[in-house]
């Protein structure tokens, strides 16, 4: 069997078994999605090449010390490792933000309350997690739709061949599970906004 055709979960068994090559295979695969995640939320190429550098850092050594339990959600797994890592550089850049224009440089340029950005980050991580609990209140086909387009960013077409329907069917659960969404918002009169 070709290695093209092999899933995440077999790659990265094979990686961390020892064959060094499967991770590269899981890299290529992957890259072009983790990237475009990280790139979408920066706007920066060389801090998405830095976050993307890391991810895989943290990647290798999560596998190599035996603590991958994810069971097949590999591609998942690497964009929250982002996300995660996205939000670290966040905080890191807010709390000393360069100062590269300016000749003079003052202690008050530093002394920001940083209270304010960890709440707006608390408060979007609870909006996160009330998101996720929505989307696994839907049923499976509608649920399959938003994972894929949203968490993979998968293209409608990409989703189709990937479920074996049409594009009109996948354009349809996705307008559905919208609709059950906005439903089960109201119904559990969940704040999404801060």
């Amino acid at each position: 069997m070709a290695n093209c055709v092999l899933s995440d979960a077999i790659l990265v068994s094979q990686y961390i078994s020892g064959n060094e090559v499967a991770l590269s295979h899981l890299i290529n695969r992957h890259k072009s999605k983790i990237y475009g995640f990280i790139y979408s939320k920066v706007q920066d190429k060389d801090v998405a090449n830095d976050i993307f550098q890391d991810a895989f850092i943290k990647v290798i050594h999560t596998l190599k010390s035996n603590k991958y339990n994810e069971e097949g959600k590999f591609l998942p797994w690497v964009i929250r490792i982002s996300h995660n890592l996205i939000i670290d550089s966040y905080r890191r850049d807010n709390k000393m933000p360069m100062q590269r224009d300016k000749e003079e440089y003052s202690v008050f340029n530093y002394m920001i309350d940083s209270s304010p950005n960890i709440e707006h980050y608390l408060v979007n991580n609870q909006i996160e997690l009330d998101i996720k609990k929505l989307i696994d209140m839907l049923p499976e086909d509608q649920r399959e739709v938003v994972n894929l387009r949203i968490y993979e960013d998968l293209t409608f077409k990409e989703i189709a061949d990937q479920t074996g329907v049409s594009i009109n069917t996948a354009l349809g659960r996705m307008r559905y599970a919208l609709l059950n969404l906005r439903k089960n918002i109201e119904k559990n009169q969940i704040i999404l906004n801060d």
